[in-house]
């Protein structure tokens, strides 16, 4: 089975990580997210994958120079300018020539969601798309979607008011999708998969959706990026080339390769940038962001801030 998988975003909420890097080549401890989705679509059978890029395309080719990812073969479809989601979908299978059922997947989720599970489901249903669902406490943030008993969406209310969503189940960023779904869709045009394509869909009856318990997270902004990395790392996340001072003390944070933190620092809940310095008795906190090559100096105190080089 082909998947595409959508990376095409500039990752603004991570600035100033990825004012040089896309967001889907971050490392979560240690390995790059993107490695980590591929990896899971692999384990599910997905033996060929198109990255939709929009935002450096050259980044990926040079972190990939052999076309291959997590053992899947790689492909590109870079967009000329930015085409949202739907646009994005249309666009990347129409330059891969995909022409049978796929996978679709936001390349700034880990998910360990049963694709194998969702792609039956789907089988079964006749759908022309179908959406993987997992519960939030905050839907508003997100797509909400509305089932019947059978799965078929009756309802797809993208980031509804807080406290006006009709349910806590939430679009996951993975579909399974026909070729008929998309087929109608301008190519090269701005089109939302969110707010076009899917509600036109669920209004013909051809949407349904498959709620899962699975771990599940979206990892675009700093506090789910760091939590992204405690979960899989099992606490901070610490590159093993960073020079961590044995006085200093890191908790729930992310230190990227030839970070250094000084004596008596102390980094909680933030993210330390590639070669970035903290001093002796500095503290950097409040899912604050230090650019790659930043400093902070000694004594210092940096409170959900963003420090560029």
């Amino acid at each position: 089975m082909r998947a595409v998988v959508l990376v095409g975003g500039e990752g603004t909420r991570l600035r100033p990580l990825t004012l040089t890097t896309p967001k889907p080549l971050l490392p979560i401890a240690g390995v790059r997210l993107i490695e980590r989705v591929v990896r899971h679509l692999a384990e599910h059978g997905v033996d060929d994958v198109v990255l939709s890029i929009g935002y450096k395309p050259d980044a990926f080719r040079a972190a990939f120079p052999s076309n291959e990812c997590a053992g899947v073969p790689i492909s590109y479809a870079v967009e000329d300018e930015p085409l949202d989601t739907g646009g994005a979908i249309a666009f990347a299978a129409g330059e891969a020539g995909i022409d049978e059922r796929f996978i679709v997947v936001n390349g700034d989720v880990i998910s360990e969601v049963d694709l194998t599970a969702l792609v039956g489901f789907h089988e079964h249903s006749g759908a022309s798309a179908t959406v993987s669902l997992v519960a939030v406490d905050d839907p508003s943030r997100f797509g909400v979607v509305v089932t019947n008993a059978d799965g078929r969406v009756t309802a797809f209310v993208e980031k509804p008011a807080a406290g006006e969503a009709p349910s806590n189940l939430i679009n996951a960023g993975t579909y399974v999708m026909e070729p008929r779904a998309i087929r109608d869709l301008p190519r090269g045009e701005r089109v939302s998969v969110e707010r076009t394509v899917f509600p036109s869909l669920a209004a013909r009856g051809e949407l349904y959706a498959l709620a899962s318990d699975a771990y599940w997270i979206d990892t675009g902004n700093p506090t789910s990026y760091i939590q992204a990395n405690v979960d899989i790392a099992g606490g901070a996340a610490i590159d093993a080339t960073a020079d961590v001072h044995a006085t200093a003390v890191v908790i729930d944070s992310v230190v990227f390769r030839g970070a250094t933190v000084g004596k008596g620092a102390r980094v909680e809940r933030s993210i330390i940038g590639a070669g970035a310095v903290i001093g002796d008795n500095a503290v950097v906190a409040d899912f604050s962001v230090v650019a790659d090559g930043a400093s902070i100096p000694a004594d210092a105190i940096c409170e959900g801030e963003r420090v560029e080089a």
